[in-house]
């Protein structure tokens, strides 16, 4: 069974920067294309960062050159640095595939940007 633990998240000021992690468990994530995800409450689950196989990036234009998607193959785990957070980025982040779902949402991780 899949599972997908994201962590790192936080209360930080506007300005600030956090790095997300996502570690999975029952798989290999250096074969799937994987996405950080975002869903603030009532509103939509969105992708805001994807990694293919092959290293290329995407980013969704709100976080484009502020927010970096990496992933360490040899610990199995997936980053999202996130610099010079808004107000706007206030929200519950997940991870998972970015093409198909690798394993059932998990609890996310809460980046709360306030001053």
């Amino acid at each position: 069974q899949v599972q997908l633990v994201e962590s790192g998240g936080g209360l930080v000021q506007p300005g600030g920067s956090l790095r997300l992690s996502c570690r999975a468990s029952g798989t290999e994530l250096s074969a799937y294309a994987m996405g950080w995800y975002r869903q603030v409450s009532g509103k939509e689950r969105e992708l805001v960062a994807s990694i293919l196989i092959g290293g290329f990036t995407n980013y969704v234009d709100s976080v484009r050159g502020r927010f970096t998607i990496s992933r360490d193959n040899a610990k199995n785990t997936v980053y999202l640095q996130m610099n010079n957070l808004k107000s706007e980025d206030t929200a519950v982040y997940y991870c998972n595939g970015a093409i198909r779902e690798l394993a059932r949402w998990g609890q996310g991780t809460q980046v709360t940007v306030s001053v």
